[in-house]
C-alpha cells in the first residue's frame, strides 16, 4: 500500500482503487482505516478528520472513493459531497453515519452520492460497500434501504397530492359555495372541465365530497 498521504496515481491498470477516509472520531477512523489496510483490492491513502480538510485531500489525492461521515463539524458531509461534485468530479462519496434517516438518504443520492451507509455495518461490508461504489455501482445498507424506500412512497404521495393552480381556484369556489355551472361561469370554464377538476382534487386530498375536501384542504393549508 502506497504510504498515507501519498499521491496514488490513479488510473494506472492493474491497481487497487484509492480510497480517502474522512471521520472526526479518531477511534472509528483509524479501525476503518485498518480494515482497508487489510484488504488486497482497495487502497488506503489517506485520512481527513472533517470537511474542509477532507476537500484539501481530495484535491491533493484525487481518491476514486471517499468515504465521508456525514455529520461532521463546520463542513458537513453534504457540503463536501456539493464540492467534490464542482472540483473534483472523479471522486465518488460514500456517505457512512451513525444517523439513518431516508430524507437525508434522498437528499444524499439525489445530489451525487455513491452510496449511504450505517457506520454500525461490519467493517467487511463497508469495504465491499467501497468495492461497490468504485466500480460504478450505488451502495446501501438495508436499513437505508427500508427508509430510503419510505421517503420515496412519501414523496410520491405529496407530489400526487399537490394541487394545480387551476384546481386551487376551483377548490375556492367550493369553498365559497358556489356550483360547478358558477365556477365555470366565474373562472370561463366550461362545466365538463370544472367537473373534471373537481374530479382530479377529490383524488388528491383522497376525500369523496365538497365538504370534506375544503376540510382537508383547510388542514394542509391550502385554503385560509
Amino acid at each position: 500500500m502506497a504510504e498515507r498521504g501519498t499521491p496514488p496515481g490513479v488510473g494506472s491498470p492493474g491497481r487497487a482503487p484509492t480510497v480517502l477516509v474522512v471521520d472526526n472520531h479518531p477511534v472509528y477512523r483509524d479501525g476503518l482505516a485498518q480494515a482497508l489496510e487489510s484488504r488486497t483490492d482497495l487502497e488506503l491513502v489517506g485520512e481527513a478528520e472533517g470537511g474542509r480538510e477532507a476537500l484539501e485531500r481530495i484535491r491533493e489525492l484525487g481518491p476514486e472513493v471517499a468515504v465521508v461521515d456525514m455529520r461532521m463539524p463546520g463542513l458537513d458531509g453534504l457540503g463536501v459531497l456539493n464540492a467534490v461534485g464542482r472540483e473534483s468530479p472523479g471522486t465518488r462519496i460514500l456517505f457512512i453515519s451513525a444517523y439513518l434517516d431516508g430524507e437525508i438518504a434522498y437528499q444524499a443520492l439525489a445530489e451525487g452520492a455513491a452510496g449511504y451507509i450505517s457506520k454500525d455495518s461490519p467493517r467487511q461490508l463497508i469495504c465491499d460497500a467501497i468495492v461497490t461504489v468504485a466500480n460504478g455501482g450505488i451502495a446501501l445498507c438495508p436499513e437505508v434501504e427500508v427508509d430510503l424506500a419510505s421517503e420515496i412512497r412519501k414523496r410520491t404521495r405529496i407530489e400526487r397530492g399537490a394541487l394545480s393552480e387551476r384546481e386551487i381556484e376551483v377548490l375556492r369556489g367550493v369553498a365559497e359555495g358556489w356550483s360547478a355551472a358558477e365556477i365555470g361561469r366565474r373562472l370561463h370554464l366550461s362545466p365538463t372541465t370544472v367537473k373534471s377538476h373537481l374530479r382530479n382534487l377529490y383524488a388528491k386530498l383522497d376525500v369523496g365530497d365538497r365538504a370534506a375536501a375544503v376540510a382537508e384542504a383547510m388542514r394542509r393549508g391550502l385554503l385560509e
